[in-house]
Order: C-alpha cells, then sequence, then structure tokens
C-alpha cells in the first residue's frame, strides 16, 4: 500500500513560491490501479514525483508499505525505492547495449547489499518477467531491434524485477499509438491484479480509463476522486 497524507509541494517562482500539489490525500491500495488524471500543469507529475520519492513534500507524509519516506534522508530514501517501489517513465530509458533480459539482470546489480542470494533470486526471476509482458521470445534483442511497445515491456518487466509492493507509471502509452497504448495498459492491469502491486499511473488519454479500476483528477493541485471504471 502507498498512502501520501496531507501532502503539499511548493517550488519558488521568483520572490515567491508557486503550489504545485496542495494538500493532497491519496491512498493507493494493493491490487488496484489507480489512475490520476488532469489538465497539464495541474501537479501530475509533482504528485507522481513524491509517490515515488523523488522529492519531498513541504508537508505531510508518504508512507509506503508501512514506511515514511518523508523521514529517511536522501540513502534510506533510495534504498525504499530499491527494495519497495517500482518506478515506470513516460520513455523506456533502456541501455542500448543491453539485451532485454540483461537490462533486467542489471538491476540486481545495482546498488542493494551485494548478497549472492538475493542476486541468483532476482537473476531467476528474469525470465519468468519477460514471458509475463510477452517478450519471452524477444530476450536476446537489444532495444533497437524491439518496436515502442515492446521497449514499454521492457521497462515494465523491468520495474517488477524486484517485486515491488508499489508501482509508479508516469504516461506510459504517450510515446505509443492507441492499439499499443490499450496493450500496455492491459498488461499493467494485469500484472497489477496478478501480482498484487499497487499501481499509481498518470495518464493524460481517457480512451484507456477502462484499465484503470478508479481514478483520481488533478486540477490546480488539488485532487478528487472521479469514479470506479
Amino acid at each position: 500500500m502507498i498512502l501520501l497524507d496531507d501532502v503539499t509541494l511548493t517550488y519558488p517562482d521568483g520572490d515567491a513560491r508557486v503550489t504545485a500539489v496542495d494538500h493532497v490525500t491519496l491512498e493507493g491500495r494493493p491490487g488496484v490501479v489507480t489512475g490520476i488524471t488532469g489538465p497539464s500543469g495541474s501537479g501530475k507529475s509533482s504528485l507522481l514525483a513524491l509517490a515515488a520519492t523523488l522529492i519531498r513534500p513541504d508537508s505531510g507524509r508518504v508512507i509506503v508499505d508501512g514506511v515514511d519516506a518523508t523521514g529517511l534522508d536522501a540513502a534510506g530514501r533510495t534504498g525504499l525505492r530499491r527494495e519497495r517501489i517500482g518506478i515506470v517513465f513516460q520513455q523506456p530509458q533502456l541501455l542500448p547495449s543491453l539485451t532485454a533480459r540483461e537490462q533486467l539482470r542489471v538491476m540486481a546489480e545495482l546498488g542493494g547489499r551485494g548478497l549472492r542470494e538475493r542476486r541468483a533470486a532476482v537473476r531467476g526471476r528474469v525470465d519468468e518477467l519477460l514471458d509475463a509482458v510477452g517478450l519471452g521470445d524477444h530476450a536476446d534483442r537489444r532495444p533497437a531491434q524491439l518496436s515502442g511497445g515492446q521497449r514499454q515491456r521492457v521497462a515494465i518487466a523491468r520495474a517488477l524485477v524486484h517485486e515491488p509492493r508499489v508501482l509508479v507509471v508516469d504516461e506510459p502509452t504517450s510515446a505509443l499509438d492507441s492499439a499499443r497504448g490499450a496493450e500496455i495498459m492491459a498488461l499493467i492491469s494485469r500484472l497489477t491484479h496478478e501480482r498484487d502491486t499497487a499501481t499509481l499511473l498518470v495518464t493524460h488519454d481517457l480512451v484507456h480509463a477502462g484499465a484503470l479500476d478508479e481514478t483520481v483528477e488533478v486540477v490546480d493541485g488539488r485532487a478528487s476522486r472521479v469514479a470506479a471504471v
């Protein structure tokens, strides 16, 4: 579970400050895809960055799987992301020289406690995850040999490699056509339900609203629940 509890975030703007997130409370529950929608500049991306613990709120709390991230230092938040949060960005951000399988395997080598058993466990999940996202037959292909939708599937599998409790997804269909976008949204929905992750997903495209379990709209930094889909 993830809980953003009365969070507020401001940015400097000359001699004043602009409020990007204004006293928002939002809960992401296990096995549920919560869509975050709203116009450009409404605060969606700032809210997602708070959820991913990439930035700290001015006030309020961000609680991830029972841990209050706002009470952690930078190293602690990095460790929390590595262990409990999977992040999927708008662009897949894959390393061009690595195969799909290697993109996932390298996650076992980043930071962490360096335990041999832990790394072996992560590596053991790689092929299973690639099969889960429909890329078992493409494991040895590099990004240039994959379509845009396939690259995004690799990014999703990579985000799940450490079995996170929370999945944070930013505009996963922004660079895809409608058909491939629908496939990616359906994939995220299926994996969320199967793996019981709490998924927060920012999207501007309500064509894919059917893949969301519930929806929150952000306007001028404030959030309101729209409806269960």
